[in-house]
C-alpha cells in the first residue's frame, strides 16, 4: 500500500474514532455534573455488553440497523436525503407479512416471495418521492416526511378485524396472520439464544453494495451525479434517472429492514412492531461515512449503546444518558469528518507544494549546469 493510501486509510478511520471519543468524553462530564461516576457506567456497559446473551442481542439488532444503514446510504451518495426509509419498511413489511399469512408454500418458495414483496413494496414508496422530485421539483425530504405519515395511516387502517389484521387467541392483540413454519427463516444455534439467519442476507447486501458503487458504470454515475448533477449531464449521465433509479434502489433495500424480525421473531405484522428504525439508520449511515464497512461497525455500536442502557437503569443510572451518547456521537460525527477533511486538504496542498518546488529547484540545477 501506498504512503498516500495509508494516510488517507488513516484520515478516514480518524473522523469516527475522533467523534466515539469526544462523545465518552462529553457524557463523562455530563455524569459528573448530575452527581454521577460515569466510568462506573461505562464499567457497566462494557461488562453487560460482553456478555453472551448480549452479543446474540448486538448482533440481531445491528443486523436490521445495517440494513437501515444501507438504505440512507444509498440516498445519501446521490445527494438525496430518503429521510421516508422508516414509512418505506414498515409497509413493506406489513404487506409481506400480509402476503406470507395468507400463503402455505414451500419454504424455498414462500421465503424469497416475501422478501421480493417487501422490496417491491419498499422501492415503490419510495419511488413516489423520487417521481415527484424529477418531475415537480418536490424536495424529498418533504415527499418522505410526508409519506412516512401516509404510511403510518394505510397501516392503521388495513391492520383491523375484518379487514387484514385478525385478534390473537387471548383476544387482545390485533396482528396480521401470523406466517406459516414454511416461512421461518432459518437461525444460528447459539446459546442462550439463536442468532437470525437474515445476518447473512445483510452481509451479502452489503457486499453488493460495495460492489454496485465501487466496480460497475452506474455506481460511478450514480456518485458523480451526487458530487455534481450539472458536470454528470454534461457528460451524457440521464440525471433525471439517476434520482429515480437511486431511490427505488434504496426503497427496495429499505423494503428488507423489516425483514429479520418477520421472519426471525415476531413472523407477524401487529402493533408492536419495531419502529424508528429508519431515522437511526441516518445516525449509523453518518457514523460509517456510507461505507458498507463503516455501517456495520456504527451499527454494532448503536446496538451495543442500547443492550447497555436496560442495565444503567438497574444500576441506579438515568438509561436516557445513552440517548445523550448517541446524539453526541452523531453531532461530533458531523464536525470531525469536516475537521479531518479539511486537515487532509491542507495535508495535500502541502504535498503538491513541496513537489512543485522541488521540481523547479531541478529545472534551476539543470539550467545552471547546462
Amino acid at each position: 500500500m501506498k504512503k498516500f493510501d495509508k494516510e488517507r486509510v488513516l484520515l478516514a478511520i480518524a473522523a469516527p474514532l475522533l467523534a466515539i471519543i469526544v462523545a465518552f468524553l462529553v457524557t463523562a462530564v455530563v455524569l459528573a455534573a448530575t452527581g454521577k461516576e460515569p466510568f462506573n457506567a461505562f464499567r457497566i456497559m462494557f461488562d453487560y455488553g460482553s456478555k453472551s446473551d448480549s452479543q446474540v442481542y448486538i448482533l440481531n439488532k445491528a443486523t436490521t440497523y445495517y440494513l437501515a444503514g444501507l438504505a440512507v446510504a444509498i440516498g445519501f451518495r446521490m445527494n438525496l436525503f430518503n429521510i421516508g426509509v422508516d414509512g418505506q419498511y414498515r409497509l413493506a413489511a406489513f404487506f409481506a407479512a400480509a402476503l406470507g399469512g395468507a400463503l402455505t408454500l414451500p419454504g424455498a418458495i414462500q421465503i424469497p416471495l416475501i422478501i421480493l414483496c417487501a422490496m417491491i413494496v419498499g422501492a415503490m414508496w419510495a419511488g413516489i418521492a423520487g417521481v415527484l422530485k424529477v418531475t415537480r421539483g418536490v424536495s424529498e425530504v418533504v415527499s418522505t416526511i410526508m409519506l412516512n405519515a401516509i404510511a403510518t395511516a394505510i397501516i392503521g387502517y388495513l391492520l383491523q378485524v375484518g379487514r387484514l389484521g385478525e385478534l390473537d387467541e387471548a383476544g387482545t392483540k390485533i396482528a396480521t396472520k401470523p406466517l406459516p413454519e414454511s416461512a421461518h427463516f432459518f437461525e444460528f444455534p447459539t446459546q442462550p439464544a439463536p442468532v437470525w439467519g437474515f445476518i447473512v442476507v445483510a452481509i451479502i447486501a452489503g457486499i453488493v453494495f460495495w460492489f454496485t458503487l465501487a466496480r460497475t458504470r452506474f455506481g460511478f454515475d450514480l456518485r458523480t451525479v451526487g458530487q455534481s448533477g450539472s458536470a454528470a449531464e454534461a457528460s451524457g449521465v440521464n440525471v433525471k434517472k439517476m434520482i429515480v433509479t437511486s431511490m427505488l434502489i434504496s426503497g427496495a433495500m429499505a423494503g428488507l429492514i423489516g425483514m429479520p424480525t418477520l421472519l426471525n421473531d415476531s413472523y407477524e405484522y401487529g402493533g408492536d412492531f419495531p419502529v424508528g428504525i429508519g431515522f437511526t439508520g441516518i445516525a449509523i449511515a453518518l457514523l460509517g461515512r456510507n461505507n458498507p464497512v463503516g455501517i456495520a461497525l456504527g451499527a454494532l455500536l448503536w446496538a451495543f449503546l442500547e443492550r447497555g442502557s436496560g442495565q444503567l437503569e438497574f444500576q441506579g443510572y438515568d438509561k436516557e444518558i445513552v440517548g445523550v451518547i448517541q446524539g453526541v456521537i452523531v453531532l461530533c460525527v458531523v464536525i470531525a469528518y469536516e475537521v479531518v477533511r479539511r486537515y487532509g486538504l491542507k495535508r495535500q496542498q502541502r504535498q503538491v507544494g513541496a513537489k512543485l518546488a522541488a521540481q523547479a529547484r531541478n529545472s534551476e540545477n539543470q539550467e545552471v549546469s547546462a
